[in-house]
């Protein structure tokens, strides 16, 4: 049995600055567990196998859990979100999702809850996540997860300090530092980018989130333009580190569930 799948959303939407020849050399082949849906199938495979899928991005759309099973009706096209990732988890007795930056509350249109919440809540599946993105509620999202009875750990540390900017400083459940899943559920566990390789200048977080409402306002969605604005502001560094980070949490993921 896989021990755990990767969600697509990041990979095909939103690292506007790596090319699919960077994405093929540097991904971990061991990390060959990346969930995907085409023309109305799950897909689970290679990075080699998803890079013909991921060059379609501009036809492709991202789907969660709520939306997952009329894609599958369907016979949509699209990427898994995280809670998108867990629903098919579910579906396979897959004990583990990854993803990136998670959802949470805010004020993006159709996601002032983000799925990603409810399905830790009623998904008996675990997630590591690096956070809940900078543009979001962060201290509310932690605190809905924490009411909904959702145990949240970070990896060596009990406090999150943000995603790709040090924009938040709240206190989680606990710390972890232990070598094997834990059993109990709801799970998230979250894996921090260090702060020392975080965008240092916080006032760009403002300007990525104007691109955001810009684009979700001409009916285009939110996260890609964010994070393709980001990319452009910080010359490439917030694409760079968000694969970094999700490299980091699915070799995490592997060695949590090496032993299960």
């Amino acid at each position: 049995m896989i021990p755990f799948l990767i969600e697509s959303a990041l990979l095909t939407h939103g690292l506007v600055s790596i090319s699919q020849e960077e994405l093929s050399r540097r991904w971990p082949r061991e990390l060959d567990a990346i969930a995907w849906v085409d023309g109305g199938n799950v897909v689970i495979g290679t990075m080699e196998e998803f890079l013909p899928f991921r060059a379609r991005a501009s036809q492709l759309r991202r789907i969660d859990c709520d939306r997952l099973p009329s894609a599958l009706a369907e016979g949509i096209s699209g990427t898994l979100t995280a809670s998108g990732t867990m629903a098919v988890c579910r579906e396979r007795h897959i004990p583990l999702a990854v993803t990136c930056g998670m959802g949470g509350i805010g004020d993006i249109k159709g996601e002032e809850l983000c799925p990603d919440l409810p399905a830790l809540r009623d998904i008996p599946v675990a997630l590591i996540s690096t956070s809940p993105k900078d543009m979001l509620d962060i201290p509310g999202t932690l605190g809905w997860l924490k009411a909904a009875g959702v145990q949240v750990l970070g990896m060596g540390t009990d406090r999150c300090t943000g995603y790709i900017f040090s924009s938040a400083d709240v206190p989680l459940s606990g710390a972890f530092a232990g070598d094997r899943l834990p059993d109990s559920r709801p799970l998230l566990l979250l894996n921090g980018i260090p702060e020392e390789q975080r965008v240092s200048d916080l006032s760009l977080l403002s300007q990525g989130v104007a691109a955001g409402k810009q684009a979700e306002a001409e009916g285009r969605a939110y996260h890609p333009a964010a994070n393709a604005a980001f990319d452009r502001l910080t010359e490439g560094l917030s694409s760079r580190i968000q694969l970094d980070s999700l490299i980091a949490n699915g070799l995490l993921a592997r060695r949590l569930t090496e032993h299960a």
